[in-house]
């Protein structure tokens, strides 16, 4: 009896530990999720609301800048996804096993643009990409070519927006993979130096498939974040030109706060969550398997 007490105190005192963060978790993650779910079936008009039922993903759905939107937003994920991935992989292989000032100046360098805020760098972006005054059309110019706007042209808007979000945030998916290489055994390089393996087959089949959770973590914080994508489009493009660079996140901003429509806007934020669990789940699941 004795023994059984002592075990259920002690289960109370982690529990009270971690009441403080459940409760934060229960008022700011599940309660939003659930009455983005139960506005998305109402129309909302000052302080009345209709229910409508699934009118909203209707109108969804008949709108072809939403299809433009999904369409981004999913050439958005798979290019910064891929290309964060690969870059961190290759920078992180090539020092990891470096002298450490070297590879402290290399995470430094690169963890930098991570640091500044989001909007600071999408000013700076688009001061160097102003057709007008900015520094790459100075040089274009300089050199004898046309003005170039690279953000006004639907062609290279996506790839400019997706190079922009890359180099701001791939410095911390470096740290991230360098922290996991070096946690590497050393006796595996060891072993594989002396059975003559190449660097790259070291890299190919021990550091790849060793750090390959925090490859899972890197690509679902990566899915989400571009999920979330808004400043870079607010600040250089506001969705344009011709809502060539609309993203999912810019839509249901454009509808709750600049055409008050708060049941298509929690529709489609109810559609983007599904979206991310979609993602979600099997990365999730194949991190779990291999534990």
């Amino acid at each position: 009896m004795k023994l059984r007490n002592y075990h259920w105190k002690e289960n109370v005192t982690g529990y009270l530990f971690i009441l403080p963060q459940f409760l934060m978790f229960l008022i700011f993650i599940v309660y939003p999720i659930i009455e983005g779910i139960r506005l998305s079936l109402y129309k909302v008009q000052f302080n009345q609301e209709t229910f409508v039922g699934f009118d909203n993903y209707v109108t969804l759905f008949h709108d072809p800048v939403f299809f433009k939107s999904i369409y981004n937003t999913v050439i958005f994920v798979v290019f910064i996804v891929l290309l964060t991935v690969a870059f961190s992989i290759f920078v992180a292989s090539s020092v990891f096993d470096k002298n450490a000032k070297y590879v402290s100046f290399i995470r430094g360098s690169y963890y930098i643009p991570v640091m500044v805020s989001m909007v600071v760098m999408s000013m700076v972006w688009g001061f160097l990409l102003n057709p007008a005054n900015g520094l790459i059309s100075y040089a274009a110019r300089e050199m004898d070519f046309s003005i170039v706007n690279l953000l006004g042209n639907k062609h290279t808007v996506l790839p400019v927006i997706i190079f922009v979000t890359f180099a701001t945030n791939v410095g911390q998916a470096i740290i991230l993979y360098i922290a996991a290489m070096i946690g590497v055994p050393k006796d595996l390089f060891e072993a594989a130096e002396v059975d003559g393996a190449s660097r790259v087959r070291i890299i190919f089949q021990i550091l790849i498939p060793l750090v390959k959770p925090t490859t899972i973590y890197i690509t679902i914080i990566n899915i989400i974040a571009v999920l979330k994508i808004f400043v870079v489009i607010q600040l250089l493009t506001g969705g344009g030109p011709n809502n060539a660079s609309v993203t999912m996140m810019y839509y249901l901003y454009n509808n709750a706060f600049k055409y008050n429509q708060l049941g298509v806007a929690s529709a489609v934020g109810v559609i983007m969550f599904l979206i991310t669990m979609l993602l979600s789940i099997p990365q999730l699941r194949a991190m779990f398997k291999e534990k």
